[in-house]
């Protein structure tokens, strides 16, 4: 079974998750990282040439693969709830953690990050709530658990997913 990582850009899905793949000895895999290697380009990029949708179209092909493929922990993209198909996927296949972080947390932690290309705005934190407001019940739809991330340092976090997934009875790897 898959651990799949849900939350706004910036919650910590591929700090954290790198952690709990080495924690898990299951394979990382993060899915923004293998559609910016299938486009040869930054996601910035392909999302300024191409527009949102088209980007969306391929994040929803590369969920699919991944939550269908071999197991893992995998990162996901801060937008990829935002299609049904995309949460169901998620939800059915995989073991989902959302790692909830107010915005104000997230831009804390982004606030000189140029390559998120939602936040490239006059206001991020402004926009950081607007996401927030809008993703929050699609997150908590797609997901299993829910994490606070609020102050607790990377190790704590991964103890606090892998504590969830042994109290739900979510089998360890069949490594």
């Amino acid at each position: 079974m898959n651990v799949a990582l849900v939350g706004l850009p910036g919650s910590g899905k591929s700090t954290v998750g790198r952690q709990l793949a080495r924690r898990l000895s299951l394979p990382f895999l993060d899915s923004d990282a293998v559609i910016e290697e299938r486009l040869g380009c930054s996601i910035r990029e392909f999302f300024e040439r191409e527009g949102e949708e088209r980007f969306r179209d391929l994040e929803s092909q590369v969920l699919d693969e991944l939550t269908a493929g071999p197991e893992g922990v995998i990162s996901t993209g801060g937008g990829s709830v935002l299609r049904p198909v995309n949460r169901e996927h998620l939800h059915q296949r995989s073991r989902v953690v959302y790692l909830r972080s107010s915005p104000e947390e997230v831009f804390r932690r982004l606030r000189h990050d140029r390559n998120r290309p939602l936040l490239q705005v006059a206001d991020p934190l402004q926009r950081l709530r607007d996401l927030f407001e809008v993703r929050d019940p699609m997150y908590r739809e797609a997901s299993h658990f829910v994490i606070e991330t609020g102050r607790p340092s990377v190790a704590t976090l991964v103890n606090m997913i892998v504590m969830q997934l042994e109290l739900a009875g979510t089998p360890a790897p069949t490594r």
